[in-house]
């Protein structure tokens, strides 16, 4: 157990009910690593019940990514599996996947991270799984989607950064290609596959039917990026690195002040003139070679380096109150220590923490308010299994006999 020195104990502690979004509605979890349940996740701070079926003995890969761990954990597991119920289950086995088959007739939602010949393989594919539920949504995200020459290929996020093109316009011009510095491509394909379950509920609301979704990690991070590929399709002009300075907006990039870096954008020609006068110098604003954002793009260089040369004369902290006075954009560029300890981020219920075995676990929150309330955390993250005997009992009816009797012959 970790001491209590750790960066997490001093998060506003949390305790509440979900969200009702969504309650009534069983998430079937089959899904493993980030994508899958970071979706569920999603799905369970809306209020959907998310049971969880990870492989007995090991569970989730996820639980085994560290260190560091807390409490036992891993903390990347920690991150993305919150407001679940976890059951144990070898579905590879004959009776493992007559379990499962119940535990789907009892579900709205199966979501899974199979490519498409392991789904059928295992008969969890959409064709089979609709014979055991009518209305059944079916998800899959997988790296390439469910159909084309790269369907079976494994894929990660940071393979699908990598197709993408995100890696090759992130860092400084002269620099290699960068992963971005989170699992982007995971986090955008989960947050998709909550986004279509959410619509696709409402539809089968309306007419009783059921769906098959298809999400793929390499489309999800690709989207991401149309901002860069449409001016690309209608130019033939092929965008490259520019670090933290855009190519398209003229003031839009890092500058150094006389302490510490910031960030600064000036998006249109009202900024632009508020940014000079805020500076002390508003006949820049008034100039005539200046008035556009083609014709700011066309003096850049020169333009950067009058900016750079006012703002090293003074600290950020100076220069971040004067513009939030002057409604221009600016901002610091804050470690994730920094982050964390943001007192704006813990009003707000975003950052915070539950206590489980008298450890605080810290969790990111979902960041949407509805009617003044974000989600709760009702249940923390479960340990592998912990839910078994609550769910086969209560989903399927199984004795604690049946259950025990599982457990000894390795199914669960």
């Amino acid at each position: 157990m970790p001491s209590h020195n750790y960066p997490a104990a001093s998060l506003p502690l949390k305790s509440s009910a979900p969200l009702d979004m969504l309650s009534g509605i069983r998430v079937l979890d089959l899904t493993t690593s980030i994508a899958g349940p970071y979706a569920t996740q999603l799905l369970a701070d809306l209020g959907a019940t998310v049971v969880k079926v990870e492989r007995p003995g090991s569970g989730d890969d996820c639980r085994a990514w560290g260190p560091p761990f807390l409490d036992g954990e891993s903390l990347w597991y920690l991150s993305v599996n919150r407001n679940k119920h976890s059951v144990t289950l070898d579905f590879a086995t004959e009776r493992g996947q007559a379990l499962l088959g119940r535990l789907v007739a009892n579900s709205d939602v199966v979501i899974s991270n199979l490519v498409p010949r392991a789904q059928t393989k295992l008969k969890l594919d959409y064709a089979n799984l609709r014979q055991l539920r009518d209305g059944l949504i079916h998800v899959s995200i997988t790296g390439f989607g469910l159909d084309g020459a790269r369907a079976d290929m494994a894929c990660y996020d940071l393979i699908a950064e990598g197709y993408s093109g995100v890696m090759d316009l992130t860092g400084e011009p002269d620099s290699p290609p960068q992963k971005i510095g989170t699992p982007a491509a995971d986090m955008l394909a989960g947050h998709d596959a909550a986004m279509a379950v959410t619509a696709a509920l409402f539809r089968r609301a309306r007419d009783g039917r059921g769906c098959q979704i298809d999400i793929s990690m390499v489309e999800s991070m690709t989207r991401f990026l149309a901002p860069r590929i449409l001016p690309y399709l209608g130019s033939g002009e092929v965008p490259r690195r520019s670090g933290g300075r855009d190519s398209v907006i003229a003031i839009y990039q890092v500058f150094d002040t006389a302490d510490l870096p910031m960030t600064l954008g000036l998006g249109n020609d009202a900024i632009w003139e508020r940014f000079w006068t805020a500076v002390g110098e508003p006949q820049r604003a008034a100039d005539p070679a200046h008035r556009s954002n083609a014709e700011r793009r066309a003096h850049r260089v020169a333009i950067v380096a009058e900016i750079a040369r006012v703002l090293q004369t003074r600290p950020r902290a100076h220069w971040l109150d004067v513009f939030a006075k002057a409604r221009v954009p600016a901002g610091p560029i804050n470690r994730v220590d920094e982050v964390a300890q943001d007192v704006e981020l813990h009003s707000r219920g975003f950052l915070y923490a539950f206590e489980r075995n008298g450890c605080r676990v810290p969790q990111v929150g979902l960041g949407i308010h509805f009617d003044g309330r974000t989600e709760g955390c009702a249940k923390p993250p479960p340990r592998l299994g912990e839910d078994n005997a609550t769910i086969y009992g209560d989903w399927l009816g199984l004795s604690q006999d049946e259950i025990v009797r599982l457990r000894d012959y390795k199914i669960i």
